[in-house]
C-alpha cells in the first residue's frame, strides 16, 4: 500500500472510531442494555441475549423504578422443571387479573413493553389510561397445541404469556376476542400486537390462526414474528 493510500485508511478508521465512541449506547448493540432504551431490532437483540445475572440486576431495577412487581420463585422439578422464575404481580401502575409465573426475560421484556408501548399506545389510539391486563396465564407443562408428538410450548418454560383483555381506566374492558371485529378498537389492539415485536421473539394474535382467536400469544423464541 503507498504511503498516500495508508493515510487515507487511518483517516477513515480515525472516523469511524469516533463515530463508534460517540454512537448512543441505546444505537451500540455491543453496549450493556439499559431500561431506558428505545424500542428497537437493537433493544430486542440485546433482550435476546441477556445472561442471567445482567437479566437479574435489570429486573431488580425495574422493580426499584416500579415498572414491575416481580418477586423470585423456588426451582421447581418434574416434566417440566423451573429454574431462575419470578412471579410477576404487577407492571407498575397496571395492574393483572391474577399473578402469573415468568423466566426473568418473559418479565423484564414485559415490564418494557407494557411501560414503553402498551401504556403510551393506550392513550393514543382510545385517549384513556391503560389500568389492567386480563391474562389466561403463561406457565402450562404441555406440548404445543397440547399434541402428543409435539415439542414442548414455550409455556412449559414460562417464557410465553398469553393477554386476553384490557381494562381502561375510563372504565371501559376491551377483550382481544371482541376488540379485534369492532372498528373502533382493532387499530389500537393491532398497534399493541405489532409493538410486541420488539420485545419478544413471537407476538401471534387473532389472524395467526383459529387457536389464538381469543388472546395474543406473547413469548420468547424466535426474533420477531408477529402476526
Amino acid at each position: 500500500m503507498s504511503g498516500k493510500g495508508l493515510i487515507v485508511l487511518c483517516i477513515l478508521l480515525a472516523v469511524i472510531w469516533v463515530g463508534y465512541r460517540a454512537l448512543p449506547s441505546y444505537y451500540n448493540p455491543f453496549a450493556p442494555l439499559q431500561l431506558s432504551d428505545p424500542p428497537g431490532r437493537i433493544t430486542q437483540f440485546k433482550l435476546r441475549r441477556l445472561p442471567p445475572q445482567a437479566c437479574a440486576e435489570l429486573l431488580s431495577q425495574a422493580n426499584q423504578q416500579r415498572l414491575i412487581s416481580s418477586a423470585p420463585v423456588a426451582d421447581s422439578a418434574g416434566d417440566c422443571p423451573l429454574t431462575n422464575v419470578v412471579r410477576v404481580r404487577d407492571f407498575g401502575a397496571v395492574k393483572l387479573s391474577s399473578s402469573f409465573l415468568a423466566s426473568c426475560p418473559l418479565a423484564l421484556s414485559s415490564a418494557l413493553f407494557v411501560e414503553q408501548q402498551a401504556r403510551p399506545l393506550t392513550e393514543r389510539f382510545m385517549g384513556s389510561q391503560l389500568t389492567r391486563i386480563d391474562h389466561l396465564g403463561s406457565y402450562a407443562c404441555r406440548n404445543i397445541y397440547n399434541r402428543a408428538d409435539a415439542r414442548r410450548s414455550e409455556h412449559a418454560s414460562a417464557e410465553a404469556l398469553d393477554l386476553s383483555g384490557f381494562r381502561l381506566a375510563n372504565g371501559q374492558s376491551v377483550t382481544v376476542l371482541k376488540g379485534w371485529r369492532q372498528a373502533r378498537t382493532q387499530p389500537w389492539l393491532r398497534a399493541i400486537l405489532s409493538a410486541s415485536c420488539g420485545y419478544y421473539g413471537n407476538g401471534l394474535g387473532p389472524e395467526y390462526n383459529a387457536a389464538h382467536a381469543n388472546h395474543f400469544h406473547l413469548g420468547m423464541r424466535g426474533f420477531g414474528l408477529c402476526r
